[in-house]
């Protein structure tokens, strides 16, 4: 049934039982919200309520308690209109502030803070990937010659990020000649996107006619796709393992494995990442149960926002139980992606 056909007293019960079992982890009676809200009504009247909001799928009614608690379609319709606006506490924006207040000296290091952060602000499973560099501009690349068949390749993204790969050559190389081919890939690939130069490298170094600069150009053409690969985007910070456990959720031992099991194979988590960022590319997404599309998370609930440094842009995000306090973590993923984007901006 959808959520626009409910009267405004099965909104603001919904809306109460979501709330009092968020905070207390334990099923909602009709006494409790008679006797906690003013609402006018009797605790009758209110357990009829609840039996309707049942009968529509929004709640559940475990077979232990009295109580009832709420479903994914119950948390969805929280989530989408009944959840207090996202507001960050002082103490929230100070704990942040404080963090970022530190002249971070590379990207990783950022990242790997913002997933402590997130964490330890949330108490959830923090997820912080990498960014996607299909989009990534060059900024310079420079050639250090180890040996005479040696060569190390330092890539410079104009985000900031900095990215290396020893290269062998199957011929000797001098200094002077290293120093030209460095030079000449300047001249040819700086200011484009990593995709621009996988697709037209070939083509660039046609004009290439000096044999001696050959040997290490051939190295180029045969590992373009390897320098340029966005293989950094395949990893990921998490953070919060042990706030997480704290969950009265994982009381029950089987609900742990699902998270240890996330935490050990970041394909998982990258992918989920992935796939949130093209769904929602602008906007903060939550995902609860089986919106996450996994079935082993089909009992936690994920929020995510994009960051953005320049022209590429990743996720973070946190995952946990669905009974989370929605409108405090979006308020905390929104402004911490913010303050993200706007130090990596310094960094670069």
């Amino acid at each position: 049934m959808n959520q626009d056909i409910l009267k405004e007293r099965e909104k603001a019960i919904l809306r109460y039982v979501i709330h009092q079992f968020i905070l207390n982890a334990t099923p909602v009676g009709s006494r409790f919200i008679s006797k906690k809200y003013n609402l006018g009504l009797s605790p009758a009247t209110i357990r009829n309520i609840m039996s309707d909001l049942e009968d529509m799928g929004y709640l559940n009614h475990p077979h232990t308690s009295a109580g009832r608690i709420p479903t994914d379609k119950g948390y969805r319709v929280y989530v989408d209109s009944l959840m207090d606006p996202p507001v960050l506490n002082k103490k929230m924006k100070e704990f942040i502030d404080v963090n970022f207040d530190t002249d971070f000296s590379d990207a990783e290091e950022l990242l790997r803070i913002t997933s402590y952060v997130l964490s330890e602000l949330t108490n959830q499973l923090a997820l912080v990937s990498y960014p996607k560099l299909d989009h990534a501009v060059l900024e310079k690349i420079q050639i250090v010659r180890l040996s005479s068949t040696r060569i190390l390749v330092v890539v410079s993204i104009k985000s900031g990020i900095v990215r290396t790969i020893t290269l062998e050559i199957n011929a000797e190389s001098k200094e002077e000649h290293i120093e030209a081919v460095q030079n000449y890939l300047n001249e040819k690939l700086c200011g484009l996107t990593f995709t621009e130069i996988k697709n037209t490298f070939e083509e660039r170094m046609r004009d290439i006619n000096k044999e001696s600069l050959k040997p290490v150009i051939r190295v180029f053409l045969d590992s373009v796709d390897k320098i340029f690969k966005d293989n950094i985007s395949e990893k990921a910070f998490v953070s919060g393992t042990k706030n997480i456990l704290k969950q009265p959720e994982f009381e029950d031992h089987s609900n742990i494995q699902s998270i240890i099991e996330l935490i050990e194979d970041q394909d998982i988590i990258i992918h989920i990442l992935d796939t949130k960022r093209e769904t929602d590319p602008n906007d903060v997404s939550i995902s609860i149960g089986g919106e996450i599309n996994d079935e082993k998370l089909s009992e936690y609930s994920m929020i995510t926002k994009e960051y953005v440094i320049g022209d590429i842009k990743g996720t973070l995000g946190i995952m946990g139980p669905k009974r989370m306090e929605y409108s405090k973590m979006v308020a905390a993923i929104v402004y911490i992606a913010e303050q993200l984007s706007k130090e990596l901006k310094q960094i670069a």
